[in-house]
């Protein structure tokens, strides 16, 4: 996996996180404020791996919060409706 690739996953990953959080505000409470947030996805131990490193690195001083991505769905289209119109 290139480093683009983990990057745009990692970027994709706290996005989702923060939809997560967003509607369900509860899981949030078990985090510390000062908390740096590690997201590892099951299955991806590349990814993993680059994640915890990461973490190693800025995280010093500070807690480290592991957040176990367990199942994710497949990124969809949100268009419900459309019209393709051809002219020549």
């Amino acid at each position: 996996m290139t480093e683009k690739t983990i990057l745009e996953k990692n970027s994709m990953l706290v996005r989702e996180f923060d939809k997560y959080i967003l509607e369900h505000p509860e899981f949030a409470d078990c985090i510390p404020d000062d908390a740096l947030v590690v997201i590892q996805l099951e299955g991806d131990e590349e990814f993993n791996a680059w994640a915890r490193e990461a973490a190693q690195i800025a995280g010093e001083g500070h807690h480290i919060a592991f957040v176990n991505v367990m199942d994710i769905k497949p990124v969809r289209s949100r268009i419900e409706k459309l019209e393709v119109i051809l002219k020549k």
